[in-house]
Order: structure tokens, then C-alpha cells, then sequence
């Protein structure tokens, strides 16, 4: 299928409130950007591991990591800025430390506030778009699991999912339903697209929906709801899970149909890479077409998905367009139309559907 390219500026693109945290929010944000200017990331602070962890620990502060990805993927500066804002030390009490964290640290010292600090740092790094925590509390990540066991902190779920070996029954925030950032709210409000994901299914995205006002804002937005789904399942989260288990989890700890897309990857993984994932315990998500339904949610199969250093991810480019065009293709605006003036110029290759 072939469809007719057209285009606007991207300052007049749609907007999207983009949800979740972690590699994969960020990757997708740097292929939209190419699309539109009105881009809301909403972004998890539940991250206790790794140098956010310490940050966390040793400052009081929110952790800085996935919100600092998600800058840098929005980022429009001399190269050798974002190449230091990524820079990690790799010696010394600092060992593993990323300077663009102890940067959003030094601005959360001198600022009135955690998202005050996001922003100062939007500015200094000129990014297309905005980024927002989800709530500025502080707040921790406790997973039950079906066994009865339970661990409070991001950074254990995994390993207590491979000591229990069952899967998770439900996450939950301490405090719960923490205050959102009102801007969080807004951007949804205000959006034309919502996306979730793609992320960890109960470290990046579900967090997210376990503060207060946030379900209720997506239920009452008329925009487009989309879930992007991973593209394989996640060692020490979801082992053997579908399409459909990820969407079950997803209502489960917000509300039945909270959106009513989902879109996956329909790009095959290389024998050799799906092995090596088989190896710990990981696979090429399934998509149960007939479940999905019955929760009343559509699949949408797009080529999304490719394969880096070894991993398997979502294509950037690939993955904006297509949400692009699935924006395009359902929008009540008819692109082109009387009043309705032009939209994006995007090209599905021949054959995709």
C-alpha cells in the first residue's frame, strides 16, 4: 500500500503526550521529533538503581536517568555537548556516573524545584518539545508476585522475579497515588495523540498510571490512544508474556480500555539474535490477535523493529512514521480537505501494511 505523502511545518504537527520511561520512551522520541514540535514526554520517577539511585539516595532528588534520556533524545545542540551530557565516568567515586545527571542535580541545588531544574536544562540543551516528570514526590516501586512475595524498589523486581520464578501479579507506588505535575496533566488534556510505551511493562509504563489523575485524564481525552508494544518479552518482568498479557496488566492497574490501538512489529529478528535472547528466557512477542480483541483492543502490525549491537528495538524513524501515518489515517481532520489545510508528508514503502 502506497500512500500519498503530504506535509506540514513541524511546529504545526499533532500533539502527542508520550508516557513511560527508560531506552524505549527515549528512542521513540527521537524519530518524532522529525515529525512535529509538540511533544510532551511524561516521564517515570520511580528508578532507584544505577547512578540515579545514588543521586536518589545522596540528594533527596528525583531520579535524574530516564529524564535525562529523554532530553538528550530531544535535544538540538552542537554535538559535542550531548556527547558530554552522555559522558559516564569510568574511574573513581564517580565510576558509572552519567555527567548529565550530576548536571540536572546541580540545577535541582539551585532550583525551587525538581521540574523547575527539567526545564532550566530543556533550555540550555534547545529541546524540541517538553519533558515532565509525572509527579515530583518521592516515591517508591513495590511488586507483588503470584507466590505472595513481595520486594519494594525498581532496581530488586528483577532479581526477586528470578528468585520466585512466577510472574508478576501487581506493582504498586509508596506512597500511593502521589500528586501528578499539573503540566503532566495539561499535556495530555491538551493532546491529540496519547502514547504508552514502549518500556518495561511494570518498570516504565504502568508506574506511570499509578498517579493520581493521570488514568482519568487519558479516559477523558478525546485524542487518540495508542499502546506501543514491546517487541520481545522482557527477561525478569515478562517471561512468556502476549500482547495481550501486557494489555490485560496495563487495565488491570488503570482502567478497561484505556486506549483501543495497539500497535506491534511485524519485522521478522534473525534467527542467531532470537536464539541468543532464548537463552535467557526472552522471545519474539506473540500476538493473540483474538484476545487482544476481547479486551477490545485492535493490533496494528507495522515493520517498527530492528536489530543493534545485537539487540533487538524499535527503529526510531520507522516507528515515528508509522505512528504518524496511524494518527493521520484515523484523524477526524480530513488532511488536505476544506479548512482542514495540509498535514505530515510520510511515505509507507511499498507492501507495508
Amino acid at each position: 500500500m502506497e500512500m500519498k505523502p503530504y506535509r506540514v511545518p513541524r511546529s504545526r504537527g499533532p500533539k502527542i503526550a508520550a508516557i513511560g520511561g527508560g531506552h524505549g520512551l527515549s528512542n521513540m522520541l527521537r524519530g518524532l521529533k522529525e515529525y512535529t514540535e509538540n511533544l510532551s514526554a511524561i516521564v517515570t520517577v520511580a528508578d532507584d538503581g544505577g547512578g540515579s539511585g545514588a543521586l536518589r539516595q545522596d540528594l533527596g532528588m528525583p531520579p535524574p536517568g530516564d529524564i535525562r534520556n529523554c532530553l538528550l533524545a530531544l535535544a538540538n545542540t552542537e554535538p559535542l555537548l550531548s556527547e558530554l551530557i552522555d559522558y559516564r565516568f569510568s574511574e573513581g567515586s564517580l565510576a558509572g556516573q552519567s555527567f548529565g545527571n550530576l548536571f540536572l542535580a546541580a540545577l535541582n541545588g539551585i532550583s525551587p524545584s525538581f521540574d523547575t531544574a527539567v526545564r532550566r536544562m530543556s533550555e540550555v540543551l534547545a529541546i524540541t518539545g517538553r519533558v515532565l516528570p509525572v509527579t515530583t514526590a518521592d516515591v517508591r516501586l513495590e511488586a507483588e508476585f503470584e507466590n505472595g512475595a513481595s520486594v519494594v524498589g525498581e532496581s530488586k523486581i528483577f532479581y526477586c522475579k528470578k528468585k520466585e520464578d512466577c510472574r508478576i501479579t501487581r506493582v504498586r507506588l509508596l506512597p500511593e497515588r502521589p500528586r501528578p505535575l499539573p503540566e503532566a496533566l495539561a499535556a495530555i488534556a491538551g493532546a491529540d495523540m496519547i502514547l504508552l510505551g514502549p518500556g518495561s511493562l511494570y518498570t516504565s509504563i504502568i508506574p506511570n498510571l499509578l498517579v493520581d489523575g493521570i488514568v482519568e485524564a487519558i479516559q477523558n481525552s478525546p485524542a487518540l490512544k495508542v499502546y506501543v508494544c514491546n517487541v520481545m518479552t522482557q527477561e525478569g518482568e515478562t517471561e512468556g508474556y502476549t500482547a495481550s498479557d501486557h494489555i490485560a496488566a496495563i487495565f488491570k492497574h488503570s482502567a478497561d480500555h484505556l486506549f483501543d490501538v495497539c500497535l506491534v512489529n511485524s519485522s521478522p529478528v534473525p534467527r542467531a539474535v532470537a536464539a541468543r535472547y532464548a537463552e535467557e528466557g526472552a522471545e519474539m512477542l506473540r500476538y493473540d490477535t483474538d484476545r487482544c480483541a476481547a479486551l477490545g483492543v485492535e493490533l496494528v502490525s507495522r515493520p517498527i523493529a530492528m536489530v543493534e549491537d545485537g539487540f533487538v528495538r524499535h527503529q526510531p524513524e520507522h516507528l515515528a512514521r508509522e505512528l504518524i501515518l496511524l494518527h493521520a489515517e484515523r484523524s477526524v481532520r480530513i488532511a488536505g480537505g476544506p479548512g482542514g489545510g495540509d498535514a505530515f508528508r510520510v511515505e509507507r514503502k511499498r507492501g507495508a501494511r
